[in-house]
């Protein structure tokens, strides 16, 4: 007698709905539905506003504020009595949405770009931007500075210093890991300006080493990406290093 074969994964997402049934849904299955039906990522460092409809962020929020609720019933705090927790829920569903993971939800902020009608080809370096995100491993703080090389030629478009920041807060304001993050931004970088040498440089301190753990406050992580004439050219890359004033001071 044949055995009968396990349904495939998310069975109930790659089935045909009406818009009448999807409408349905809690906000947040909707838009799992369609990003499933287009084969699309959805890890916490993705952004997955393309498939985000007017006024389903609202209601995300809403979905998020009853589940933290659930949340904090399980941790047995009485939120009906504790006037400290009666919008605790409420508070966090707006922070992750609107504000800590805002990143995930919105598009790419306007970026202004401009020709390089000057053929600028030196070095140029934005930075420390000051960067924050929440390890996708605990949900805990992370709290950094970025510094951008470029090196641009004839054919690079210039953005706005100002742009810089956007771009990174953009990136930053979701569930990361430190590596991941950084290459996700020479990425978009590299695709807008199209520079002969790209240089990224993070420093950060995550909360899931200083407050869990080894609580371990003094150890922060740094790395880097070079693409370009900074992979290649050792003297350009000493050059963009010794110009970041990252020491700190006691």
């Amino acid at each position: 007698m044949a055995r009968n074969s396990p349904p495939p994964a998310d069975t109930g997402a790659r089935i045909f709905r009406s818009e009448e049934e999807l409408a349905q849904l809690p906000a947040s299955e909707r838009i799992r539905y369609r990003l499933v039906a287009a084969e699309r990522r959805y890890h916490a460092n993705d952004n997955i506003a393309a498939f985000v409809r007017a006024g389903e962020v609202e209601e995300l929020k809403a979905e998020v504020q009853a589940r933290m609720q659930e949340l904090l019933r399980a941790l047995v705090i009485d939120t009906d009595s504790d006037h400290n927790t009666n919008e605790t829920a409420q508070r966090v569903a707006k922070m992750y949405v609107d504000e800590v993971f805002r990143g995930r939800y919105v598009p790419m902020p306007a970026v202004t770009e401009f020709p390089n009608a000057e053929r600028l080809n030196e070095l140029m370096i934005v930075g420390p931007i000051t960067v924050r995100s929440a390890c996708s491993h605990h949900m805990c703080p992370i709290f950094g500075r970025v510094w951008i090389g470029i090196l641009p030629n004839e054919h690079s478009n210039l953005i706005g210093l100002s742009k810089y920041a956007r771009i990174c807060d953009w990136i930053m304001s979701r569930p990361q890991i430190q590596e991941e993050a950084v290459t996700m931004l020479a990425n978009e970088l590299q695709q807008r300006v199209r520079p002969d040498g790209l240089a990224i440089v993070m420093e950060a301190d995550h909360f899931c080493m200083h407050w869990r753990g080894v609580k371990d406050t003094d150890t922060a992580m740094v790395n880097s990406v070079m693409r370009g004439a900074f992979l290649k050219d050792a003297n350009l890359r000493r050059e963009f290093l010794s110009l970041l004033p990252r020491k700190r001071t006691a």
